[in-house]
């Protein structure tokens, strides 16, 4: 059995614990490796050779540091196919998907080759009689990221790349369940030319969250789950006077609009709803159509492109539409949550719980689901599902429509389709949901603009990659200086305000 350990010092270690978590298979159901749990012993050590590297790397100046990434994104570029399918053996991703993670994730790092334009400070000369003000932006230190399972590459190049480029050391702790794409990252990042320590990759469950979160020299922690976990995380970290930017769940709606291009609000649907099996915080799990007729044309041309997917394991080819969810546990949740809506009286229009995929039956496998007529009284709406389960809450008007989406304590991202500009103008500008597409169903921004919910979806002041990434991993640091001329005149006593 493959055992994987950890990147310490430019190198991978072994662990010295003694203790595993399974890698399973998701598409067969079967354990494919075992990951070293590390100790706070480890994680300490690890802590103290990055602190030691990073201050040589802060005194790096920008435009080198700013060269690593642009070597690190061209040797993702010519990775990309091992990267991919790095992702997709551990996660249970489709190959198409699992290069849409690797890209994503590159276009942050590409940002982040500009690094020394968004490091530059600000100054104020002659603010007084010779005296001049500026503000520079340095390095917190050491900090830490703690990324989640269903974007193996993504979510750690978007820690990753805006810490280093600023000039930080991280410590980088990712899921125990997709191991192997972080400690491939970190052995491209030292081939790009970053020095040993400067990036530590530790594997590790939540004796290590807490070593990271307790430890002292660690000034800075990113993190991507569930609400309660990043809820726990943020009050930790700033307890314990650590700056936290904490992501969490999600319950992303849709409106469709009586206007609405219908068979593009479909198709939208089916891709944000179903793509990556539903395992997406930006997934739309909620369609909340507009009249009754908009629902029941919604409800009609969904049911035959729902038929039409096909669901398999990533080695089945490229033409797989979505694979398995990542563990037994949660397919069984899932399983749990369609039988729930059922019995409290949702319309189960198509049920994916009895898809059995030939050679693969041991497989996490959840076929695509279509609940009608919705409440938001029920589970399946009340809870995050994630997995391929679509709900279907039927709106009387615009305005009930805004209202559910407003409600809803969760606020990451949200879209109405519609073609007439005044309504959109007027959700966007109204809904409480830090991401808003129109007409586009899963609107992640740019890499140049920053990503972050509202409400329980975020806790934290600043937002993922972006100018918010270089502000989070920096601090600023103002400086008033007074350069005499002339013979001084001696010392004065009273505090001055400056003329």
């Amino acid at each position: 059995m493959k055992e994987i350990g950890h990147w310490i010092n430019g190198k991978l270690v072994a662990g010295t614990s003694g203790r595993f978590a399974d890698i399973m298979n998701p598409a067969t159901g079967e354990v494919q490796a075992r990951v070293s749990l590390a100790t706070r012993a480890e994680l300490d050590a690890a802590v103290a050779d990055a602190a030691h590297a990073q201050v040589a790397w802060a005194a790096t100046n920008p435009q080198r540091r700013a060269r690593v990434m642009m070597a690190f994104g061209a040797l993702i570029n010519q990775n990309m196919e091992k990267l991919a399918e790095m992702v997709s053996r551990e996660h249970g991703k489709t190959f198409p998907d699992a290069r849409g993670d690797v890209q994503r994730g590159l276009e942050v790092i590409e940002v982040c080759m500009g690094a020394p334009a968004f490091l530059k400070g600000e100054m104020t000369d002659n603010a007084g009689p010779g005296i001049d003000i500026y503000a520079m932006r340095q390095a917190l230190g050491v900090v830490a990221g703690i990324t989640p399972f269903n974007f193996p590459a993504m979510i750690p190049l978007w820690k990753m790349g805006p810490a280093l480029a600023c000039g930080n050391a991280m410590i980088l702790k990712p899921s125990e369940r997709v191991p192997s794409t972080s400690l491939f990252l970190a052995e491209l990042l030292q081939q790009a030319g970053l020095p040993d320590g400067v990036l530590q990759v530790i594997n590790g469950a939540k004796e290590i969250v807490d070593g990271i979160l307790d430890h002292e020299t660690i000034q800075g922690v990113g993190f991507v789950g569930s609400t309660p976990i990043a809820q726990y995380i943020y009050g930790r970290a700033a307890a314990n006077g650590k700056r936290a930017q904490c992501f969490g769940g999600a319950k992303n709606h849709m409106i469709i609009m009586p206007d609405a291009d219908m068979d593009k609000a479909a198709d939208a649907l089916i891709g944000a709803g179903y793509g990556a099996a539903g395992e997406r915080c930006m997934a739309i799990s909620v369609a909340v159509p507009v009249g009754e007729k908009t629902a029941d044309a919604l409800i009609e041309r969904l049911v035959p492109r729902i038929e039409k997917l096909k669901v398999g394991p990533y080695t089945a080819g490229e033409d797989v539409d979505f694979g398995p969810v990542i563990t037994a546990q949660s397919r069984d949740r899932i399983n749990a949550l369609i039988g729930s809506g059922v019995v409290q009286g949702a319309k189960l229009v198509v049920d994916g719980r009895s898809i059995k995929i030939q050679g693969y039956e041991n497989g996490f496998f959840v076929g695509p689901t279509l609940f009608d007529r919705v409440t938001r009284d029920m589970d399946i709406y009340k809870q995050e599902i994630f997995g391929p389960v679509l709900s279907t809450v039927r709106s009387s008007s615009y305005e009930d429509a805004l209202k559910l989406v407003m409600d809803n304590e969760y606020g990451n991202g949200t879209a109405i389709f519609t073609a007439d500009g005044d309504t959109a103008r007027d959700f966007a500008s109204r809904v409480n949901v830090g991401m808003v597409g129109i007409n586009f169903p899963i609107p992640v921004p740019l890499s140049y603009y920053s990503f972050g919910g509202w409400k329980k979806s975020a806790f934290g002041d600043l937002n993922q990659y972006g100018p918010d990434a270089f502000r989070f991993y920096t601090k600023t640091k103002t400086v008033t200086a007074r350069w005499f001329s002339g013979i001084k005149a001696g010392a004065s006593l009273n505090f001055k305000a400056m003329d």
